[in-house]
C-alpha cells in the first residue's frame, strides 16, 4: 500500500502540492473562530456534586454570588484604612457600578480586613460565560477604569478573582506561545542544518509542518463546534510542540531513509518510493499509535482532556498524511538537489559510535538490558513522592501577574479560604418549608469540621426550601488540606442532614475535590484502554503475540522513570507542594505514545535486518547501527521542541516541558536504543510467535526497476550491496 501512495506522489508531485494549497486557503478561510474556557467548573459534567451545587445556587439563590473579579484595596503608606479611605472605597464602587461595563451584572462593597488595611468591591459577571474571552475583556476594562477612579487618592487597588485571572493568563499564554514557536523554530532549523547541512533540507519541514499546522487548527475549530467541546488556551501551545516535533521525525524518518537509497543507487524518484514504501508502514503505525493514545483522552470525565484529545489526534492525523504525501511530493520534485551544497549524503558515513553501540548490544544483550532496565527502575522510584495541585490559575502565569499579587495578599489579609468560600445547600426533598430550627446545631457540627475556619447561616430562599451555610476553610481552595477538609465537610453534610432534606456541597474546594475524583477514574481508565490500543497497532504491525507485551512493558518502565525524574526536580529539589494534577495523565500519553514511536522504528528496522538473513543478535547490532543515527536525531528535535515549553513561564507548561522532554529522552535513547534491541535478542526468534516476521524471505524481488514498472510488495527486497563488514554501500 505504501508503495503505491509513493508512486502516485511521485508521479504527480505538482498535483499533490495544488491539492493541499486548495484544502490549506479553504480550511482556514471557513473555519469557525476557536473558543476558550478557563472555567474549572467547565471541566465537570454535571453529574459531580461541585456542579449540582452550582446549578442548584443559580436556581434558588438567582441573586447571590460567587464574584468573578475582586478589587484589593491598601494604603500606598501600607498604613490601616483612613475614614477619609473608607469613603473613597464606596466612592469607587458606586461609580464602577454606575459604568454599565459589559458582562458585569452586580457590583457590591466587600469586607474590609480584620487588621484594617484592606478593603474589597466584589463583582458579578454573567454566569452563563463564566472562563469565557469576554470576560476576560470586561476585566480589562474593569482593572483600567478602578486604577482610573483611585488616582488622586491615598490608596492602591488591584483587580483578582476568576475573571482577571484568566485576563492575565491570556496574556501569559500569548507571550508563552511565542517564545514556544521562535524556540521549536530554531532549534529544529539549527539541528537539521548540523545534520544534513543543507539550508533547504533544513527550512523544508517549517514551511511544510507550517502548512500543515494551518489546515490542522481548522479542522480543530471545525471539530471543536461540531461535538461542542471545551477550548482550552494551554492547548495552542501544546499544539505547536506537537505538530512541529512529530512533523519534524517523520520527516526526519523518510529523509533518512531517502538518503540511505540514493547511496545505494536508486535513481532519484525511484529512491522516493522505495524510502515511502520501506518506512511509511513505521510511520503510520507510530502515528497511529499515538492517534489512538490521544483518541482515549475521550474517555476522560473532564473537558480539558476531552478536548485535548481529539485536537492532537487530527494533529497528528494531518501530520502523518502530509509525511505520505506532500513531504515526499515536494521532495521528488527537488530530487537530490534539497542536499545542497553538502556532498556527504553520497556516501555512507562510518557511523562508528553507533556501531560500536551496536556491538555492543549484539555481544552482550543481557547486561545492556539488565543496566537499562535498572535506571529505568532507580528513576521510577520517585513516583512514591507524587502529589497533585489544583491551581490551574497559578500554575497557568508567574506569581507577578497582578491577579497573583491579588491572591497571595488576600490569603494573608484575609482567612486562606476567604477569597474562594466553600456553600452547604441544605434543600428540602419534599418541597415543604425547612425546619429553622435546626439551623445553628447544623452549622455548629459544619464548623467543628477539622480545617474550617468558620460556618454560618447565611440565607434561605424565599420558598423557604433550601437554605445557604457558608463554610469557609483555614485553607485556600486549591491546596490539598483545602480538598480533604471539604470532603470532611461533605461527609458531615450528608451525615447531619435532617429526614427530608438533602445537602449539596458546591464551592472551588467542592470542584477541585471533583476534579482529583475525576483525574483517579482517568487513571484507571485512559491508561489501560491507550495501553491495550497501543498494543494492538504494534501486534498488527509485527504479527506477533509476544512483542507488544515487552515493548509496552518498556515504554510504561520509560513513563515510570519519567514521572519520578519529574518530582525529584520539582517536588524534592525546588521544594513545590505538588505537581499539577493532569501532568500524569498528559505525559503517560505522549511519554507513551510518542516514545513507542522510537521503539517502533527500531523494532522495524530490526525486522528487516533479520529478514536479510541474520540472526537476532546480529540484527539487533545492525539494526541500532542503521536506525540510531534516525532516532537520535529524531529523538534530540522532539526533546529539544517540547523543552521550549519550559520558556512559557508557568508552572504547568514548564513542569509538562520538561516532563514530556526527558521522557522522549528515555524513549529515544535508552528504550529504543537499548533495552529494546537487547530485549529482542535474547527473546530471539520467539519474540515474532505466532508469526515469522523476522525469518529471511527466499526469492524476495529487488528494487531495481523504474516509476513504470508498477508497485511492489512494501517486503520486497531493496537492491543493497554490503562490504565484509555489512556495511551498505
Amino acid at each position: 500500500m505504501f508503495r503505491r501512495i509513493g508512486t502516485a506522489v511521485v508521479r504527480h508531485p505538482v498535483w499533490t502540492i495544488v491539492a493541499w494549497l486548495i484544502a490549506a486557503v479553504a480550511i482556514v478561510a471557513t473555519a469557525p473562530s476557536l473558543p476558550s474556557n478557563s472555567d474549572e467548573s467547565s471541566f465537570l459534567p454535571k453529574s459531580y456534586e461541585s456542579i449540582k451545587a452550582a446549578d442548584l445556587q443559580e436556581k434558588a439563590f438567582p441573586s447571590a454570588f460567587t464574584p468573578s473579579a475582586i478589587a484589593l484595596y491598601q494604603r500606598t503608606d501600607g498604613g490601616k484604612l483612613t475614614a477619609e479611605d473608607k469613603q473613597d472605597v464606596a466612592r469607587i464602587t458606586t461609580e464602577l457600578g454606575n459604568k454599565h461595563i459589559d458582562q458585569v451584572q452586580k457590583v457590591v462593597p466587600g469586607q474590609p480586613s480584620k487588621d484594617g488595611r484592606y478593603d474589597l468591591t466584589l463583582v458579578q459577571m454573567d454566569s452563563k460565560n463564566a472562563g469565557q474571552p469576554k470576560q476576560a475583556d470586561a476585566a480589562k476594562v474593569l482593572r483600567d477604569d478602578v486604577k482610573q477612579l483611585a488616582k488622586g487618592t491615598n490608596l492602591e487597588v488591584k483587580l483578582g478573582g476568576s475573571a482577571a485571572q484568566a485576563l492575565d493568563q491570556q496574556d501569559s499564554s500569548k507571550r508563552g506561545e511565542a517564545l514556544i514557536g521562535i524556540g521549536t523554530f530554531v532549534i529544529i532549523l539549527v539541528t537539521l542544518l548540523i545534520i544534513f547541512r543543507a539550508p533547504i533540507l533544513a527550512i523544508l519541514p517549517l514551511i511544510t509542518i507550517g502548512l500543515v499546522s494551518a489546515i490542522a487548527n481548522g479542522l480543530i475549530a471545525y471539530a471543536t463546534k461540531l461535538f461542542g467541546l471545551q477550548a482550552n488556551s494551554s492547548i495552542s501551545s501544546i499544539l505547536i510542540v506537537v505538530l512541529f516535533g512529530v512533523g519534524t521525525d517523520y520527516f526526519l524518518f523518510l529523509m533518512f531513509r531517502y538518503r540511505e537509497r540514493l547511496r545505494a543507487g536508486d535513481e532519484p524518484k525511484q529512491a522516493m518510493v522505495n524510502a515511502v514504501g520501506r518506512v511509511g508502514e513505521a510511520i503510520a503505525s507510530a502515528a497511529g499509535a499515538v492517534i489512538i493514545a490521544f483518541l482515549a483522552l475521550a474517555l476522560s470525565t473532564l473537558g480539558f482532556l476531552k478536548q485535548m484529545g481529539p485536537a492532537l489526534a487530527i494533529a497528528v492525523t494531518v501530520t502523518l498524511i502530509a509525511g505520505l504525501t506532500l513531504i515526499p511530493a515536494v521532495v521528488s520534485l527537488i530530487g537530490p538537489k534539497v542536499f545542497w551544497p553538502s556532498k556527504s549524503w553520497r556516501r555512507e558515513p562510518e557511523n562508528a559510535r553507533f556501531a560500536a553501540l551496536g556491538r555492543g548490544v549484539q555481544r552482550r544483550p543481557a547486561l545492556t538490558a539488565a543496566l537499562s532496565g535498572l535506571i529505568l527502575l532507580a528513576l521510577s522510584s520517585g513516583i512514591l513522592g507524587f502529589h497533585a495541585t489544583f491551581d490551574l490559575a497559578s500554575g497557568s502565569m508567574p506569581k507577578t501577574k497582578e491577579s497573583m499579587v491579588v491572591q497571595d495578599q488576600m490569603q494573608k489579609a484575609y482567612s486562606a479560604g476567604a477569597a474562594a468560600p466553600t456553600d452547604v445547600y441544605l434543600s428540602s426533598t419534599d418541597g415543604k418549608p425547612l425546619d429553622k430550627s435546626g439551623f445553628t446545631a447544623y452549622a455548629q457540627k459544619l464548623g467543628a469540621v477539622d480545617g474550617v475556619a468558620s460556618a454560618r447561616m447565611n440565607q434561605l430562599n424565599k420558598d423557604g426550601t433550601t437554605a445557604d451555610f457558608t463554610v469557609t476553610l483555614k485553607y485556600e481552595a486549591s491546596t490539598d488540606k483545602a480538598i480533604d477538609a471539604v470532603g470532611e465537610v461533605r461527609d458531615v453534610a450528608h451525615a447531619n442532614a435532617p429526614d427530608g432534606t438533602k445537602a449539596l456541597v458546591g464551592g472551588m474546594s467542592s470542584i477541585y475535590k471533583d476534579i482529583d475524583t475525576a483525574v483517579n477514574h482517568d487513571y484507571r481508565t485512559v491508561f489501560p484502554v491507550a495501553a491495550v490500543l497501543i498494543m494492538v497497532i504494534l501486534g498488527l504491525l509485527l504479527r506477533s503475540v509476544v512483542a507488544p507485551w515487552y515493548l509496552i512493558a518498556s515504554v510504561g518502565l520509560g513513563f515510570g522513570a519519567t514521572l519520578g525524574a519529574t518530582v525529584w526536580i520539582f517536588q524534592e529539589a525546588q521544594g513545590k507542594s505538588g505537581l499539577m494534577f493532569m501532568l500524569p495523565v498528559i505525559m503517560y500519553l505522549f511519554v507513551v505514545a510518542i516514545g513507542t514511536d522510537y521503539n517502533i522504528l527500531m523494532i522495524a528496522r530490526l525486522r528487516e535486518e533479520a529478514r536479510e538473513g541474520r540472526e537476532p543478535r546480529e540484527a539487533a547490532g545492525m539494526a541500532l547501527r542503521h536506525a540510531g543515527p534516525t532516532v537520535a536525531a529524531a529523538g534530540f528535535i522532539l526533546a529539544a521542541t517540547f523543552a521550549t515549553m519550559m520558556l512559557a513561564g508557568n508552572s504547568l507548561l514548564t513542569e509538562m516541558g520538561f516532563a514530556v522532554s526527558f521522557g522522549i529522552a528515555v524513549a529515544a535513547f535508552v528504550m529504543a536504543m537499548f533495552f529494546t534491541p537487547s530485549l529482542t535478542a535474547l527473546i530471539g526468534h520467539a519474540a515474532w510467535w505466532p508469526g515469522h516476521a523476522d525469518r529471511a524471505q527466499e526469492g524476495a524481488v529487488p528494487d531495481t526497476g523504474s516509476l513504470d514498472a508498477g508497485p511492489q510488495s512494501a517486503d520486497s527486497g531493496d537492491t543493497v550491496t554490503r562490504d565484509p563488514a555489512g556495511r551498505r554501500s
